[in-house]
């Protein structure tokens, strides 16, 4: 008989064959600002971890363990490739890993880009992962230096204002 035809319980099954979270084969930069935000995000789902697996014969805590055990498993790989860089050892008149970036477009209007490693990219806060292409037009350049950054919307110059490796206060 076709299992299309076979009724189960929806809860039986689902969440137990979760894709595991894609590990990204970049080396693993990170700020010691970013080191500590995945070092909170694990603390965080072990404690959610061990709340989840005191609950018994309940299939909706058995979902949520096992996408713990997953976002558990990515963050262990990504804590253990992590290689820490410090933005306050950086050369200052370059743009590096860590910098953060002023720069004025075409038009006169001023953007500001943080460097930072792939899992602390936060675009909403200025953040970007230095593979992203924006970080990897700045990389390598100085002040006064212009780039084009190469978008789906088009090519934009851009001419570096200033360079800081200071917390970014954006």
């Amino acid at each position: 008989m076709s299992r299309g035809f076979i009724k189960e319980d929806d809860l039986e099954h689902a969440g137990t064959d979760l894709p595991e979270r894609l590990v990204s084969l970049h080396p693993n930069y990170v700020t010691p600002e970013g080191l500590r935000q995945l070092e909170s995000e694990a603390s965080g789902l072990d404690k959610e971890r061990a709340t989840l697996v005191a609950i018994k014969d309940d299939e909706l805590a058995k979902q949520k363990l096992a996408v713990t055990d997953r976002d558990l498993r990515y963050l262990s790989a990504r804590l253990e490739h992590a290689i820490l860089v410090d933005p306050a050892n950086q050369n200052k008149s370059t743009v590096l890993f860590g910098a953060t970036v002023k720069v004025e477009d075409e038009e006169g209007n001023i953007l500001q880009f943080h460097i930072v490693g792939e899992d602390e990219a936060d675009i909403a806060h200025h953040k970007v992962s230095y593979v992203s292409p924006i970080a990897k037009a700045l990389i390598g350049q100085k002040v006064g230096d212009s780039v084009s950054w190469k978008r789906p919307a088009g090519v934009l110059q851009l001419e570096i204002i200033d360079i800081n490796y200071q917390k970014a206060e954006i």
